[in-house]
């Protein structure tokens, strides 16, 4: 599903800004922006030193998911990972930020009767909090959260998927399950082979949920995050080929995409 997003960026100032483990949650007042739908994306630069070097040269603005959208305020997750991260990541309440969407197509409802598995790992959190959210207000089958972390400070951002059951897997053990998320998908379809799966995350993590629904024939959903430089699909930098031939802009044909349209998950995802 698509909601289209209001022509030209829009300030926004920060209503609040914490610290969940090892992320940083922004949350930015949008009295005039549409309610997103999961999956969906914004481009976000902040309003002030957003560049690098004596002339500041700027920086792109980065591609988010969102976390939550509620009451005129809508909320991120991100991990301070580079300049352009670290400089949002450095800004508290009342501080202000560019923003255009919601952009892109998001998630789409399983089918009646079906319950949702939702995969996720690292800063894939956020549109799958997002989803859970609106499956709760739909009033779906049934949901359940597999979240996979490389520790436990960056698993502390489980915390921030709330309207449904999780279950976490960490690469040293030090929470939950010791071992990868889709260990944990393996079980979670051994007990529900008819359950359909929405995933985020990492690029190997979500080839592993791609090959492993392809084996079961399985329909899944898969939120592809690549570097975008303009959200519009004017520069194709985010393209993906697809396995019927031809291509998909993942900020304007995704990010979300079903999986059984690509025979693999690209590297750059």
């Amino acid at each position: 599903m698509r909601v289209l997003a209001p022509f030209g960026r829009r300030r926004a100032a920060l209503t609040g800004a914490r610290d969940v483990g090892a992320y940083r949650v922004l949350e930015a007042a949008d009295p005039d922006g549409p309610r997103p739908w999961p999956g969906q994306f914004y481009m976000l630069a902040a309003a002030e030193r957003w560049g690098a070097g004596a002339d500041e040269r700027p920086y792109l603005p980065r591609a988010f998911s969102f976390l939550r959208a509620t009451g005129g305020t809508v909320a991120f997750m991100l991990e301070d990972v580079g300049p352009g991260t670290r400089r949002l990541g450095e800004l508290a309440a009342g501080d202000e930020l560019w923003l255009v969407g919601p952009l892109g197509i998001g998630f789409s409802p399983p089918p009646a009767g079906a319950r949702a598995l939702l995969v996720g790992g690292g800063v894939g959190v956020p549109p799958l909090a997002a989803w859970a959210d609106t499956l709760a207000e739909q009033g779906a089958a049934g949901c359940e959260a597999l979240l996979g972390f490389r520790d436990a400070r960056r698993a502390e951002g489980a915390r921030l998927l709330d309207a449904a059951p999780v279950r976490v897997a960490t690469d040293d053990g030090s929470v939950g399950h010791h071992g990868l998320v889709t260990e944990l998908l393996e079980q979670a379809l051994d007990a529900d082979p008819a359950a359909t799966v929405y995933a985020c995350g990492p690029r190997a993590m979500l080839e592993a949920v791609r090959a492993l629904c392809a084996e079961r024939g399985l329909h899944a959903q898969l939120a592809l995050e690549a570097g975008m430089a303009c959200g519009f699909g004017a520069c194709y930098g985010c393209a993906v080929p697809l396995a019927a031939g031809g291509y998909a802009r993942l900020c304007v044909d995704g990010p979300v995409l079903d999986a059984g349209r690509i025979d693999a998950v690209p590297a750059h995802a």
